[in-house]
């Protein structure tokens, strides 16, 4: 079952002035960020993007926008969606559309740039009202994430059709996802101390507990081992989980059991990328899985207030992440 709408709103696009550009020297770590700051304020900028163009797509989840920011001109270009959709995540689609969660009210939404028309994708589901973090997988299909519904949804794009497996954890808070080689989405469950996976044929899924129980992954990422790699937001760690022996590591962050860390990202070299947003400014900490060192620590120079999620973009080898201090920000990462 599922429904869905189309909607064309009047006067959707529309050019900014061009950002305010803060920037810091080159580190001695040899990260460089840069930060746009968003013209409308207070809008929490986040989840940010890279299309085939090069272009920088990004939400405001308390402005209740979809925008682009070109990076070369500096200008932005604010696309509006229903009211109180409240997205909370976009990412680009295989046919080259925007997808975004309508956390707000309980929607998937799909942009068309060129037509600014939206294609809407209401949950079958009452229960699914807060859609959380998309992410596609190789077949195709999209999978989510309903952090208050306490479920994983899965999505057909071409049919429209939406389904969800149950978390049997009350209150577990399905949260950052990822999908694998082979289509399988892999999830922490930030309401406990498990992180999840879903079998992508049978739809059955599958709990690895966390030998705390006091840990709380917020964020995770694959590396090419197979290896599925988080960060404990409540005690301040990295942490390994071997999905085939259900063995797990972890490590102290360099700021400590209060870091925080919060948004992730891996590179193409397999490294690992994360925020830690307990300190003032925000820290972009760089770790090599390779020689077990973190290797690169960097203030983000607007403080960043909190960075939610971020996406390495290979053609640039940049890592791009939005701030709750407004702003849209770009690291450049060492070869």
């Amino acid at each position: 079952m599922f429904v869905f709408a189309l909607l064309v709103l009047s006067n959707v696009v529309f050019p900014a002035s061009p950002a305010v550009l803060v920037t810091q020297p080159v580190p001695s770590d040899t990260v460089v960020i840069t930060e746009w700051e968003v013209p409308w304020e207070r809008s929490r900028p986040r989840d940010p993007i890279v299309d085939g163009d090069g272009n920088v797509w990004f939400v405001g989840q308390r402005g209740n926008y979809i925008a682009m920011l070109d990076p070369g001109s500096g200008e932005f270009t604010r696309y509006e969606i229903p009211e109180g959709a409240l997205p909370h995540n976009i990412i680009v689609g295989p046919d080259g559309y925007l997808w975004y969660a309508g956390n707000g009210d309980s929607h998937i939404g799909r942009l068309d740039p060129k037509s600014s028309q939206i294609v809407r994708y209401d949950m079958p589901d009452p229960a699914a009202r807060d859609p959380h973090t998309l992410q596609f997988a190789p077949d195709g299909s999209l999978w989510f994430t309903v952090q208050s519904g306490n479920m994983v949804g899965h999505m057909n794009p071409v049919a429209g059709r939406i389904e969800f497996v149950k978390v049997p954890i009350e209150q577990s808070r399905p949260y950052g996802i990822v999908v694998d080689e082979s289509s399988r989405p892999w999830i922490v469950l930030f309401g406990t101390n498990h992180i999840a996976t879903v079998d992508p044929k049978w739809m059955d899924l599958k709990l690895y507990p966390l030998p705390w129980e006091d840990a709380r992954p917020r964020r995770l990422q694959l590396t090419p081992d197979g290896m599925i790699w988080y960060v404990d937001y409540a005690r301040g760690t990295l942490g390994r989980l071997d999905p085939n022996s259900g063995d797990v590591s972890e490590w102290q962050t360099p700021g400590g059991s209060g870091s925080r860390p919060y948004a992730m990202a891996i590179d193409d070299q397999g490294r690992l990328w994360f925020v830690e947003t307990g300190s003032d400014p925000n820290q972009f900490v760089g770790y090599d899985p390779t020689s077990g060192e973190f290797f690169s620590i960097t203030a983000i120079p607007s403080g960043a207030g909190s960075v939610r999620h971020m996406v390495f973009d290979a053609p640039t080898r940049t890592v791009w992440f939005g701030t709750d201090a407004n702003t849209i920000g770009r690291a450049v990462i060492p070869g």
